[in-house]
């Protein structure tokens, strides 16, 4: 795989800590250039970036709120021109608000489905004039398994997730025919601050026992990275939750 990809160049979003810092590591260990992205945490974004060069990869980080179109267009002006063409893509940025029910205003809505939708849609649609031109691309947009069961944050969660299911067949089904794929991983409890700052996320709702790691998330992604004949699937990471 390291030489098969050695040249590609990817864009993860949100990639300060947790599954996105876990993806970047990954793939550069496989050679890909990567585009470490964040929101307000530069710090921590550029631990992600030294545990890169740690491991002989290359990257850069970039700020920009994926939420914004005007954002998006910069961030990926910026990373193409210093790194190369985007051809991998990790919709990885989202927000966790739990909160009770009655609590859920229409600002806590807004936010989050801006967050964890919105900026798929606008990140993609940056990407993929360049993809569609090259008729390479791999596309992976992290759900949840709150877009299955409803989860333990709230509906605004839950619909978020549930709406990228919806982008990712919609993009699969699309663009199938021109060498991109395009995929979703819907992770349960996996041990990152978003899961364990949340007292209702307890193990002990996971059947075999235990959270799971962002290692064993972004085995996934690589895995969804070097296959060209899985599209339009939803990986479910979550210790047997839910079973598909």
């Amino acid at each position: 795989m390291k030489r098969e990809l050695s040249e590609r160049v990817a864009l993860i979003t949100g990639a300060s800590r947790g599954i996105g810092r876990a993806a970047a590591v990954a793939l550069a260990a496989a050679g890909v250039k990567v585009i470490i992205n964040f929101r307000t945490r530069e710090a921590e974004a550029q631990k992600t970036l030294a545990e890169v060069q740690e491991s002989g990869g290359q990257g850069m980080v970039l700020g920009a709120d994926v939420g914004i179109a005007s954002e998006v267009a910069d961030l990926i002006a910026t990373a193409e021109s210093a790194l190369g063409p985007i051809g991998i893509l990790v919709n990885n940025a989202g927000i966790s608000r739990p909160q009770p029910l009655e609590e859920i205003s229409e600002r806590d809505w807004d936010e989050v489905l801006a967050t964890n939708l919105k900026s798929m849609f606008l990140v993609t649609q940056a990407v993929l004039p360049g993809m569609r031109r090259r008729r390479w691309g791999r596309i992976i947009n992290l759900s949840s398994v709150a877009a299955q069961l409803g989860g333990v944050i709230g509906p605004h969660y839950a619909a978020s997730k549930a709406g990228v299911l919806g982008l990712t067949h919609s993009y699969a089904a699309l663009l199938a025919g021109e060498g991109i794929t395009v995929n979703a991983i819907a992770p349960a409890l996996i041990e990152t601050e978003m899961v364990t700052s949340n007292p209702k996320a307890r193990p002990n709702l996971i059947p075999v026992g235990r959270f799971g790691t962002v290692e064993e998330v972004a085995d996934i992604i690589m895995m969804l990275v070097g296959n060209g004949y899985l599209t339009g699937q939803t990986i479910s990471v979550n210790g047997g939750w839910h079973m598909t």
